[in-house]
């Protein structure tokens, strides 16, 4: 994987530091994490890229996420056999090239074009709900 690779819709293995954890003071997450590419957004110097987190663990009724289908799991790389959400109300910022978290081989696959627009107009609904944790 080059940095390059990374786009819209991919999805990468990530030190994702949630919201609660940053909050707590830590500067690291507790384990790498499935993420998906929200935005990648193109600047003179580097570009920054909005992380959305996976979980395995169903969220509750107040967190704003979207379960993914059987065919998307397979088009990202994730365990066809464990349920996975997708959460929208908090995203890790970090930048590329340059990235202290984001390791070369964290390629994992990405999600279809048309069922990530579908999350994204779903993000874009809840944009005011939603938290960022910058990572540098």
């Amino acid at each position: 994987m080059t940095f390059g690779d990374i786009r819209t819709g991919t999805v990468v293995s990530y030190q994702y530091l949630w919201r609660r954890e940053a909050l707590a003071g830590r500067t690291e997450g507790a384990k790498p994490r499935p993420c998906a590419v929200a935005i990648r957004v193109h600047g003179k110097q580097h570009d920054l890229i909005y992380l959305m987190p996976l979980t395995t663990k169903e969220p509750d009724s107040k967190t704003i996420a979207i379960e993914v289908p059987q065919i998307e799991k397979r088009r990202a790389g994730l365990d066809a056999g464990l349920r996975h959400w997708l959460i929208l109300q908090e995203l890790n910022v970090d930048i590329l090239p340059g990235s202290y978290v984001l390791e070369p081989d964290a390629l994992m696959g990405s999600f279809s074009k048309a069922w990530f627009g579908e999350v994204l107009s779903a993000w874009k609904k809840n944009f005011g709900r939603s938290a960022l944790t910058k990572r540098r």
